[in-house]
């Protein structure tokens, strides 16, 4: 491509679009992107609900009601597993589009369902539509959004999963006035409209510029960046860096090449992850893996999903109230949400976390401490006992919710190296779906053998640790291209003196 080179220069003043125009540009991807999101968090939210009276229409044991409940995070590890290589040879568009339509088929399956294990295989289809949408999303927003938002616009995600849970929480809330028969149905239905207007809005997305590159259509990648950058000059810093990364040499400038060494289907990268990782990506592996690790054996989705299970422990008799109270959790972790996504660029996501992850243990020490209080007296009502577990069930989701919850997604999409991170990614969305499986298929029992307060004072044990690993491990990545982000790592330190460069490296919105 011709102009991509210094001749480009010439061009850079003529009929430049407004930078407002950019901005604009680059929300709307990662709006569209973050969309699978919300029939993601609808799923994940719904069930909790639908629970109750799915136990009590199909008779279903405590074992049986756990499997239902955390087996979709199992069930995803198989589309979490295929996400990486399948983004590399379709394209992260293409990928968004496969997990809407695996959403569409399994709520239709749900809804439709008769049996225990007709719900199960609507379970199935659904949970591999997880684990594509939950991989694909943060890197693709991360890959088109510029390094000055990046932070912002790839929390998206987690916000419009919270949006989903909500909604979740509120057609629990509608639908439970139904009969008993066709309440849940509705509830889970219903979440298949979603996912054709997402369908359809996908197709006005442009595809990543890094898999673009990949790919060897540099003409295209710069249309995409060009639509995204900050300023013409940041599209061309950004072309260059992404063709440095990708080993392209700086001489091959046409709109369409053929790439050296090309291994856009994964080829490698396994290697290159697991086998012989350098020490920069040995560090990086082990820091995504530890933080999505933290965020789900902390104990969240034991709260989204088990929520009015734990109000009723917690003294809440009716089911009305128990979903009314559930509502609540949901506008507290969205509010909470949206919070920690405006500030993310601004404060890093080293504060964040660690501000997050010191919440959620005083919570979860207070939830804990309170619900053994009330489990120790039955029959009696203990006022500030029943009003310390409610708020501290608010607090934990909302300390979750500005740290935890969107930074893990915004930190993993963007430390790996361009050729390792749809894998790297999909590695840590692994591990984040069976930590959260195995949470959701085990709560009622660990509370059954340590009591419920016990099973929340372990989750605090674990958001102590993850305190510790966060501050000594996890350096500051805000504002660092992501094209020099390996260089933040390798001294398995969290490196004050190479945190640093990412301050040099920030630029700065301005307004």
């Amino acid at each position: 491509m011709s102009s991509l080179g210094v001749e480009q220069g010439v061009v850079i003043a003529d009929s430049e679009p407004p930078r407002g125009n950019r901005s604009r540009y680059a929300f709307a991807c990662a709006i569209l992107a973050s969309m699978t999101s919300i029939i993601l968090g609808y799923d994940i939210g719904v069930m909790s609900g639908a629970a109750i009276f799915i136990k009590d229409d199909l008779k279903l044991s405590d074992v049986q009601l756990e499997i239902l409940m955390g087996i979709l995070n199992i069930y995803s590890l198989i589309g979490s597993g295929a996400a990486g290589r399948t983004s590399d040879w379709i394209g992260r568009r293409f990928t968004i589009v496969l997990a809407g339509a695996f959403f569409f088929c399994g709520a239709l399956l749900m809804g439709f369902a008769t049996n225990y294990p007709f719900i199960m295989v609507g379970r199935f289809v659904a949970g591999i539509g997880v684990g594509y949408a939950m991989m694909i999303a943060p890197v693709y927003t991360a890959e088109v959004a510029p390094a000055s938002s990046r932070g912002f616009l790839s929390s998206f995600p987690e916000i419009f999963i919270n949006i989903g849970i909500l909604l979740g929480y509120v057609s629990n809330y509608f639908f439970s006035k139904l009969p008993e028969h066709l309440g849940w149905r509705f509830m889970l239905g219903v979440g298949a409209v979603p996912s054709v207007f997402l369908a359809i809005g996908v197709l006005a997305m442009p595809e990543s510029p890094r898999w673009l590159v990949l790919q060897g259509r540099l003409g295209d990648a710069f249309k995409v960046l060009d639509k995204t950058s900050n300023t013409k000059e940041e599209a061309i810093t950004r072309l260059d860096d992404i063709k440095r990364a990708a080993g392209i040499p700086d001489d091959m400038t046409d709109d369409v090449i053929v790439v050296p060494n090309k291994k856009s289907a994964g080829k490698g990268v396994w290697k290159d992850l697991l086998v012989r990782p350098t020490p920069s990506v040995r560090h990086i592996l082990i820091a995504c893996l530890g933080i999505h690790f933290a965020q789900q054996a902390s104990g969240i989705d034991a709260v989204v999903l088990y929520s009015p299970t734990i109000f009723s422990r917690a003294g809440l008799k009716s089911k009305n109230d128990q979903l009314l109270a559930t509502v609540a959790v949901g506008v507290v972790k969205t509010l909470f949400i949206v919070v920690g996504t405006c500030v993310v660029d601004r404060f890093g996501r080293r504060a964040l976390l660690l501000t997050s992850m010191g919440g959620m243990f005083l919570s979860l020490t207070a939830l804990g401490t309170s619900l053994t209080v009330i489990d120790r007296n039955p029959g009696q009502t203990i006022k500030w006992a029943i009003g310390l577990a409610v708020t501290t069930v608010m607090t934990f989701v909302a300390t979750f919710s500005i740290g935890a919850g969107p930074v893990t997604w915004v930190y993993c999409s963007e430390i790996f190296p361009v050729r390792l991170r749809a894998q790297g990614a999909s590695l840590g969305v692994m591990l984040n779906r069976l930590m959260s499986g195995i949470i959701g298929m085990t709560f009622l029992s660990l509370s059954k053998g340590l009591t419920i307060g016990g099973a929340f004072l372990l989750f605090a044990g674990v958001a102590a640790a993850a305190w510790v690993f966060f501050f000594t491990f996890l350096p500051e990545t805000r504002g660092m291209p992501l094209e020099e982000m390996e260089s933040l790592f390798g001294s398995y330190t969290a490196n004050k003196k190479k945190n640093s460069v990412s301050k040099d490296n920030e630029i700065v919105d301005e307004q």
